[in-house]
């Protein structure tokens, strides 16, 4: 097996996907959200959608952090959930913005998806339907006996306006977009070496054949293993980098990314739970009581895209 090579040709995917794909699409996104931000738009979304969306159990700073997860990346709602834990925001509703997090999509992988087919509007649709079915299922079943009360009142995070002019927001989106994605590239070049490995040591294939009956079964291609192992194993970035090379082979199609993409693209994956509990130590106490919320909302979002697709 050749170690360095699996390296050197992990490397250079990696580079390839932040540099050609993530860095054009994350500054564009972030440009217009940085501006919508700014101008005080989404604070007016906000205001609006709060009414609607308080019987989910999702607060202010919970549809904020909705926003950025589904428009600009899974790390985006890092900051409205720290200022929720900082605030004392109730464990009840922590918990279900945790699991709406968890069960959604993440703008980082569905646009880069959108030039190889993935049809954006829908998945961004039930994107919130799975993220507001796993906030219900949190709010009235798994985390009923939490507690809800408060330590503070919660605010949004407040803008410096002094600099909300056109060209610092441009510069400003630009450096957190050219951030956000140059940051992935270690976990991508880590993760694509361990598959590479594992590829190269037989063990995907091995995978493959064992559950390949299985997969049969039910009407599910094989080639879907390789995708998902990654997006267990690594988050999002990786499996793009690993599903962008298997359409580009066309081993994989647009119908089947559009098909997959409820299970495929979602923050419960070994990455993002532990970047998300690493926020506070109560974000790991409340976990248990998000994850069958998480489920449920992943599992929603799988049988309508297998449906419409």
């Amino acid at each position: 097996m050749d170690i360095i090579g699996i390296i050197m040709a992990a490397g250079k995917a990696s580079v390839d996907v932040a540099l050609y794909t993530l860095i054009p699409v994350m500054v564009v996104m972030l440009i217009i959200m940085k501006y919508l931000e700014a101008r005080g738009i989404l604070d007016r979304i906000v205001a609006l959608l709060s009414p609607l969306l308080k019987p989910f159990g999702i607060t202010g700073l919970g549809i904020f952090a909705l926003i950025q997860l589904n428009f600009v990346s899974f790390a985006a709602p890092l900051a409205a959930l720290a200022i929720m834990e900082k605030r004392g925001t109730s464990d009840r509703h922590l918990a279900a913005t945790l699991a709406m997090l968890f069960a959604m999509g993440q703008g980082n992988v569905f646009y880069p998806l959108i030039p190889f087919g993935l049809q954006w509007g829908a998945a961004i649709g039930i994107s919130v339907a799975g993220g507001l079915a796993a906030s219900a299922v949190t709010w009235y079943l798994s985390g009923r006996r939490l507690s809800v009360r408060s330590l503070l009142p919660e605010t949004m995070p407040v803008e410096d306006k002094s600099s909300s002019g056109a060209i610092a927001i441009i510069n400003g989106a630009g450096s957190d977009a050219i951030r956000l994605s140059l940051g992935s590239v270690p976990m991508l070049i880590l993760s694509l070496t361990i598959v590479g490995i594992l590829k190269e040591a037989g063990a995907i294939d091995l995978l493959t054949r064992l559950i390949s009956p299985l997969l049969a079964a039910v009407s599910i291609s094989d080639v879907y293993v390789l995708p998902a192992l990654t997006k267990c194993l690594a988050g999002g970035t990786a499996y793009f980098g690993v599903a962008s090379d298997l359409l580009q082979r066309g081993l994989l199609t647009p119908q089947q990314i559009n098909a997959s993409a409820g299970f495929m693209v979602q923050t419960l994956d070994l990455p993002g739970i532990g970047i998300y509990l690493g926020i506070a130590s109560r974000f790991v106490r409340l976990f248990r009581f998000a994850l069958p919320g998480a489920l449920i909302g992943i599992a929603l979002r799988s049988v309508l895209h297998a449906l419409l697709f």
